[in-house]
């Protein structure tokens, strides 16, 4: 059985007196941030010089400096600016004032897990990652709630990383829904296959592929969106509150048996077969190599990839179905 620890099994004492350094204020960081500072932690947001998020985090009422500054002066530094940049801050920002005792703290394993950084051997290497985004994180947590999250130690080099992790866990608020223990390498390996087969890359393929063959056949486009990529989030929801069944319980009979019998023919055998390729491309580290060479050569399949699926069908048609959706805006 996996191990889940909550808020008996965290010390928030473990981060008095310490200094906890946020590298970055994006989607992740703004939250990490506000909710230790809100938990009583000592917080100093780390940003590059002239940065757009300066402004945004002394309104927020934290403090902030260089990330050069803030890796001299924090005890535990938390890196959340984007994967394919970690590296290059890593090297020539936090390594050069990395001590020994010092903890080096991730939201996601990639840049450990495929060798990118290399910590010193003196220093602590954790993760908390939480399971959702950082806007969520934030507003669950003035909630009164909270997002689950998981916990990893890649390296205890003073034998309190993992109460150094969890405590900074329960500075975020995780505790209070559970942190799940796993290692670098099963965060890296099952976030990544997640993405690409499911939740991101194979859901939205489905999607466009379904809303395709609609179009194809001559129904209306707005027909086509409702059926195909609106209803998406009213299934998903009733998923997330009580499995596959309660979803089963809430449709039709006729949605059910359309669901038994014409489910498994747009999901065949060759399906699983390909997920398992992705996976495969993942553990071997094909994928990882793909996106930094990407990276380094400006990103030019990736912003051309980004435009092609902007400027699909399903986008403009999506953009005016929901403009006669008020309470959609009243999300906003």
């Amino acid at each position: 059985m996996a191990k889940i620890y909550y808020e008996a099994d965290a010390d928030l004492g473990v981060l008095k007196g310490r200094t906890v350094g946020i590298i970055g204020f994006g989607s992740q960081g703004h939250a990490h941030a506000q909710n230790l500072h809100d938990s009583g932690v000592d917080v100093v947001v780390g940003l590059y010089p002239g940065s757009k998020s300066w402004a945004k985090v002394q309104e927020a009422g934290l403090k902030v400096g260089t990330v050069d500054e803030v890796a001299q002066t924090a005890d535990v530094i938390m890196i959340l600016v984007p994967d394919q940049v970690q590296k290059q801050v890593y090297d020539d920002h936090i390594a050069p004032h990395l001590t020994p005792g010092k903890t080096l703290m991730f939201a996601h394993g990639f840049n450990i897990h495929f060798n990118r950084i290399l910590a010193p051997e003196g220093v602590d290497v954790s993760m908390i990652a939480p399971k959702g985004p950082g806007h969520l994180v934030r507003r669950v947590y003035t909630e009164g709630g909270a997002v689950p999250a998981l916990v990893a130690v890649h390296q205890d080099a003073t034998e309190g990383a993992l109460a150094t992790a969890l405590a900074y866990g329960k500075g975020i608020g995780s505790t209070r829904s559970g942190i799940l223990e796993t290692t670098f390498r099963e965060e890296t390996e099952t976030d990544l296959f997640g993405e690409q087969a499911i939740l991101c890359g194979g859901l939205t393929q489905m999607i466009k592929n379904a809303f395709e063959t609609l179009i194809e056949a001559g129904y209306q486009p707005e027909s086509a969106y409702f059926e195909t990529f609106h209803e998406v989030k009213l299934i998903v929801d009733l998923m997330y509150e009580g499995g596959m069944a309660k979803m089963r319980d809430s449709i039709s009979d006729t949605a059910e048996y359309g669901d038994y019998t014409r489910g498994p023919r747009v999901s065949p055998p060759a399906q699983k077969a390909e997920m398992k390729k992705i996976l495969d491309e993942i553990q071997s580290g094909q994928f990882a190599r793909e996106w930094i060479l990407e990276n380094q050569a400006g990103q030019p399949h990736f912003k051309a990839l980004r435009r092609i699926n902007a400027e699909h069908p399903i986008e403009t048609v999506g953009e005016e179905v929901r403009g006669m959706m008020a309470w959609l805006k009243q999300g906003k």
